[in-house]
């Protein structure tokens, strides 16, 4: 877990190196008053389309704010990648086991936590902004254990930037659906077509909406993480939190406020 981490100087060079994309995408942070100041803390939110066109600005303004790194869960596939899996790693990143976020909140660390995973970076047809967190409670019971505080968040605006002509049910339905169940391909990790700027992939200019919602505390529950009950409850609460987060984001903006 003693993994090289960019210096303060570094992460403050990064904040200001990506104004041209807050620019671009006129991004828009509210809620960020309400970190709380203890720590350890589990950031918990939503994944959007491709997983990256919005989640560095949060990360770095999280940084700007409250000089606060979150050490990301991340799927196992990304650190199979060498030069990516050395990247990720370096900014905080670690494969997303549970032995792994429990070294990470025993050393004080605060977790960023993406429930849905690959499944809600490869979007489908009319499946904006929909969390698909199957039964997995893994970081409420880590918060519970270690009496750590959640802090849920939405991210809206990237599944503005694109339209999907092509997802996952077009791969299987076709020769290809063959070919991905004979090779063992996770069907969640097919990523779709995407049509944005014109005709092009490029992306369309969105408005980006960060809201850190609520913050959840976990002590009333000390000494419950193993109880499956208690700990899905809590996992409920936040997913009902994000998605009411997305919900009021996207009324607000105008956009279909039922994700």
């Amino acid at each position: 877990m003693q993994s090289p981490r960019p210096s303060d100087r570094t992460l403050d060079a990064l904040h200001r190196a990506v104004a041209p994309w807050r620019w671009w995408t006129d991004a828009r942070f509210t809620g960020l008053e309400r970190v709380p100041a203890e720590r350890p803390l589990v950031f918990v939110g939503n994944h959007t389309i491709f997983g990256l066109y919005d989640l560095p600005l949060l990360y770095l303004e999280v940084w700007r704010r409250h000089r606060l790194m979150l050490r990301g869960l991340g799927d196992h596939i990304h650190f199979r990648v060498p030069g990516w899996a050395r990247t990720l790693r370096y900014f905080g990143a670690v494969p997303g086991t549970r032995d792994n976020g429990r070294r990470l909140l025993a050393a004080g660390e605060s977790l960023l936590v993406f429930p849905g995973g690959a499944r809600e970076v490869a979007r489908r047809r009319d499946d904006k902004y929909r969390l698909h967190w199957k039964e997995r409670c893994g970081f409420a019971c880590l918060a519970v254990e270690f009496g750590a505080s959640i802090v849920p968040f939405a991210m809206v605006g990237a599944e503005e930037a694109w339209d999907v002509v092509w997802d996952a049910e077009d791969y299987l339905r076709g020769p290809a659906g063959w070919l991905v169940d004979r090779l063992g391909v996770r069907r969640e990790m097919l990523w779709p077509v995407v049509r944005g700027l014109g005709p092009t992939p490029l992306p369309r200019p969105a408005r980006f909406h960060f809201h850190i919602g609520e913050p959840i505390a976990t002590s009333h529950l000390a000494g419950c993480h193993e109880d499956r009950d208690a700990c899905f409850n809590l996992r409920e609460h936040v997913r009902r939190s994000v998605e009411a987060s997305i919900r009021r984001i996207r009324t607000d903006s105008g956009s279909s406020p039922d994700p």
